[in-house]
């Protein structure tokens, strides 16, 4: 394989000033609606606040690569004091858990940097985010060229695991009918 320059593009995440607001997952819901900004759930959400009450933590979390098996972590990372499992600093979509899945379809959800049409200059989430918890920063980095499924081969992989193929044909073909 070949090495190529690739723009990488980050949010950063301050743990201390994160308030918990969850204006992040607000607007990225927004965002990303059917039409645009016509509704909200942060379910649909490619950012997720992940709370734990006892610590009074907060943690922001935004979605990243469709991860196709479960993982065998379950380590624990102590950070300032404050205990974390594994799971709480993934930003994949797997198997096993509901966690960055379309509510409706359990379709794996990527953040896309809000690139959307109309493009942003930064992503939604670090502009809306009152206490400047979220930072974003582009970059470049010399990394291996490899070949990854698009999101519509990832999505159908999710629901083929989830439904079986069989099923995932019938309703391509009813969905086709009624085009």
């Amino acid at each position: 394989m070949s090495k190529v320059k690739k723009k990488v593009k980050t949010i950063k995440i301050d743990l201390d000033k994160c308030n918990g607001c969850r204006a992040c997952e607000v607007v990225c819901s927004a965002f990303h609606a059917k039409p645009k900004y016509s509704s909200n759930n942060p379910a649909r959400s490619r950012i997720r606040l992940i709370r734990d009450p006892l610590k009074d933590v907060y943690l922001p979390v935004y979605a990243g690569e469709y991860a196709a098996a479960e993982c065998m972590g379950r380590g624990k990372y102590v950070i300032d004091g404050k205990e974390y499992s594994e799971c709480d600093f993934c930003r994949a979509s797997c198997p096993s858990r509901d966690v960055f899945k379309e509510p409706d379809s359990g379709l794996p959800l990527k953040c896309d940097m809000c690139e959307d049409d109309p493009a942003q200059e930064k992503p939604l989430c670090v502009q809306w985010c009152l206490n400047d918890a979220l930072t974003y920063e582009e970059r470049e980095e010399e990394v291996e060229e490899e070949v990854k499924p698009g999101d519509v081969e990832a999505g159908l992989e999710s629901m083929v695991d989830k439904y079986g193929l069989q099923k995932v044909i019938d309703t391509v073909a009813r969905m086709a009918k009624k085009s």
